[in-house]
C-alpha cells in the first residue's frame, strides 16, 4: 500500500506544479485556448494522443469488448492507429491549421460560423459541444473510479470527486500548455506501463501461446458452433466490432476535442513529425489495452445471476495478478491517461461556450480578462456536471463515451471534412448532419434498439454521405465569400535560393 500512495503523491505533487509553473503561459485567450498556436511535434502529438486514450478505453471498452469479441479486438486498436490517428493528421492536419489560422478561428464552432458563414450555427454548435462533452467526460471518471476502488479500497464517490478536483486544479491555473505538457510526461507513463502490465499478466497464465490456447477452449455465446471463436482472426461478431471500429476511429475526425490539436501546432514540419509520433504512440495505447483486454475472460467470473459487470472486468484482472508497485503504475498510468482527456475536454467546452454562445450573444462587451475568468468558471462547472452523471452506478462507461462520441462526431464530421477540402460544401449541410446525428443517437438511447456505439458508427458514416448529397441540391454559398475562405492555400511563398559554386569552379575562377 506504501509503494501505491506514494507514487499517487508523487503524480500529484508533479501535476500541480506544472499547472503552476504555466500560470505566465496563460494570461490571455489565445494562450489558455491554445498556447499561442506555437505547439512543437512531441507537445502536438502526445496532446492528441493522450487525449483520444483515456481511462474509458482501458477500462470500459476494453473490457467490454476484450470480453465479447476475444483477441479480434485487437484491430479495433490497429484501425484507432491507422485511422483515427495517421490518416487523421494526413488528412486533416494542415488543412486545419491553414484554413483555421486564415479564419482566426480558436474553436470548431467558430470555424463553423465563419466557414459557412452563420452565427446561429456557431451558437448551436457551441452548445452542442458543452452539453454532449459531459456525458464523455462522466465515462472518463467512471473508468478512472473503478481502478482507484480496486486498488485502495476507497468510495467510489470520493475516487470520482478527488479526480475532479486534481483536474480542475492544473487546468485552471496553467491552460493549454499546462495541458500540453503534462500531456508528455503522462504519455511517457502510458507506454511503459501498457507494456509492463500486457507483460506480467500474460507470463501468469504461462506466456502468451498458452494464455491463447485457454482462451481458445472457451465456447462463444452468440456462435457457439464456432470453435475457439475469441482467437480467431474476425472473431465472433465482425460486424459489430466494426462498428465500434468505425467510432472510435474515425469519430475523432470530427470531435473538437481532437481537431483542436491541430489548431495549436507550430508548422507544417511540426505536423509531418507529430503525424509519426501520433501514430506510434496510438499504436501501442490502443493496441495494447484492447489486446490485454481479450484475455479478461480468463481471469473474471460473471455474477452468480450469469451477469457480466463490464467495467469490472479489466480491474479484477489487474487486481489479481499485479503486485502493488505494479498496480500504482497502472493507477498512474490510467490517470494520466483520464487526466489528458479530461483537461482537454474541460477546455474545450468551456472556451467554445465562452467564446462562441456568451460571447456577442448573452454579452456583447467581453474584455480578454474577464473571457479568460468565464473560461475558468466553467471548467469548474463542466467537472462538476461530469461528477453528477459518473455517480450514477446504472451509467456504463460504453454508453456514456458511444453517446458523447456518437452524437458529435455525426453531427460535425462530415461538414468539417468538407468544409476543408469542398467549396461546394453548404450551411444547409451542417445543419442536415446535425439533424441527422441527434436523432440516430437520442432516439436510440431512448429506445435501447441497439448499443450506444453502433448508433454512433451510422450517425458518423451518414455524416459522410449526407453531407454532399444536401450540398448538391440545396444553394450554393456565394462565390465571392467562398474563394477567400479559401485563398488561404492558394498563398505562395517565396524562398531565397543561395548559388553555391563546385569547388573546382572557383578555382578555376580564381587562376
Amino acid at each position: 500500500m506504501f509503494e501505491k500512495v506514494l507514487m499517487m503523491v508523487l503524480f500529484f505533487a508533479v501535476t500541480v506544479s506544472i499547472g503552476v509553473y504555466c500560470r505566465r503561459h496563460a494570461t490571455n485567450v489565445n494562450d489558455f485556448v491554445l498556447g499561442g498556436r506555437n505547439m512543437g511535434p512531441w507537445l502536438s502529438a502526445f496532446a492528441y494522443g493522450t487525449t483520444y486514450f483515456s481511462g474509458v478505453v482501458f477500462v470500459g471498452y476494453a473490457g467490454q469488448f476484450g470480453w465479447n469479441y476475444g483477441l479480434s479486438v485487437t484491430w479495433i486498436g490497429v484501425g484507432n492507429a491507422i485511422l483515427g490517428s495517421l490518416l487523421a493528421w494526413v488528412v486533416l492536419g494542415r488543412r486545419t491549421r491553414v484554413m483555421t489560422k486564415h479564419l482566426d478561428s480558436a474553436t470548431m464552432p467558430d470555424f463553423f460560423g465563419k466557414r459557412y458563414d452563420s452565427h446561429v450555427l456557431k451558437v448551436v454548435v457551441s452548445i452542442l459541444i458543452f452539453v454532449f462533452l459531459v456525458p464523455y467526460s462522466a465515462s472518463v471518471y467512471k473508468g478512472l473510479s473503478q481502478l482507484f476502488v480496486m486498488a485502495f479500497g476507497i468510495d467510489f464517490i470520493y475516487c470520482v470527486i478527488g479526480m475532479a478536483v486534481l483536474t480542475g486544479i492544473y487546468v485552471v491555473l496553467g491552460g493549454y500548455v499546462a495541458v500540453a505538457f503534462n500531456d508528455v510526461l503522462q504519455g511517457i507513463v502510458m507506454v511503459i506501463s501498457i507494456i509492463s502490465v500486457i507483460f506480467v499478466v500474460l507470463r501468469s497464465k504461462g506466456g502468451l501461446m498458452a494464455a491463447i490456447a485457454e482462451l481458445s477452449q472457451i465456447p462463444s455465446e452468440t456462435v457457439p458452433e464456432l470453435q475457439g471463436a475469441y482467437v480467431s482472426f474476425l472473431g465472433p461478431v465482425p460486424l459489430a466490432m466494426l462498428a465500434v471500429m468505425i467510432l472510435t476511429s474515425m469519430g475523432t475526425w470530427g470531435l473538437p476535442q481532437m481537431v483542436h490539436k491541430f489548431y495549436t501546432i507550430k508548422n507544417e514540419k511540426a505536423i509531418q513529425a507529430g503525424t509519426i509520433i501520433s501514430t506510434i504512440f496510438a499504436l501501442i495505447i490502443a493496441g495494447g489495452s484492447y489486446f490485454l483486454g481479450a484475455f479478461g475472460r480468463l481471469f473474471y467470473t460473471p455474477g452468480a445471476d450469469g451477469r457480466v459487470a463490464y467495467d469490472d472486468i479489466v480491474p479484477q484482472m489487474l487486481g489479481s495478478v499485479l503486485p502493488d508497485i505494479l498496480i500504482g503504475l497502472v493507477i498512474i498510468m490510467v490517470l494520466s491517461a483520464s487526466m489528458s482527456t479530461l483537461s482537454s475536454l474541460v477546455i474545450t467546452s468551456s472556451s467554445t461556450f465562452t467564446l462562441d454562445f456568451l460571447k456577442g450573444t448573452i454579452i456583447k462587451d467581453m474584455s480578454n480578462k474577464t473571457q479568460v475568468a468565464i473560461i475558468k468558471g466553467l471548467c469548474v462547472l463542466f467537472v462538476v456536471l461530469s461528477v453528477v452523471i459518473a455517480i450514477n452506478p446504472n451509467n456504463l462507461i460504453t454508453t456514456l463515451m458511444g453517446l458523447s462520441w456518437g452524437t458529435l462526431a455525426g453531427a460535425f464530421l462530415g461538414p468539417f471534412l468538407y468544409g476543408l477540402f469542398w467549396k461546394r460544401a453548404n450551411k444547409a449541410a451542417l445543419w442536415a448532419s446535425i439533424i441527422q446525428s441527434l436523432v440516430i443517437n437520442v432516439a436510440n438511447l431512448v429506445t435501447g434498439f441497439t448499443v450506444a456505439p453502433i448508433a454512433g458508427a451510422v450517425a458518423i458514416l451518414a455524416s459522410l454521405v449526407i453531407v454532399p448529397i444536401v450540398s448538391l441540391v440545396t444553394p450554393r454559398q456565394d462565390p465571392t465569400f467562398i474563394d477567400r475562405v479559401f485563398s488561404c492555400y492558394d498563398e505562395k511563398i517565396e524562398v531565397k535560393v543561395e548559388h553555391k559554386f563546385h569547388l573546382k569552379e572557383n578555382e578555376n575562377n580564381g587562376r
